[in-house]
């Protein structure tokens, strides 16, 4: 049940950082949840792990570990298309 409970959050984390960098209208569920899982490491890792947590996450950090990690690979992916 816990790593359910990581997936959703990890969704979670995904979209919302998708809808503040105005990418998320591009990702599936798949790039959401993958968004949040690393993002969340990633944001958690740079940041620390302060304020609320959920599932062994801290929201903060996390978003805005995943809002990094979806303008980097967004400025890659970009450029591809060009």
């Amino acid at each position: 049940m816990g790593l359910l409970w990581s997936l959703i959050i990890g969704a979670v984390i995904g979209a919302i950082a998708g809808a503040i960098t105005g990418k998320g209208s591009s990702m599936g569920w798949i790039a959401n949840i993958v968004a949040g899982l690393v993002g969340s490491a990633l944001g958690q890792a740079l940041l620390g792990s302060w304020g609320p947590s959920l599932a062994g996450m801290a929201l903060v950090p996390s978003i805005i570990g995943a809002i990094i990690l979806v303008l980097i690979v967004s400025f890659f992916l970009g450029r591809s298309n060009r």
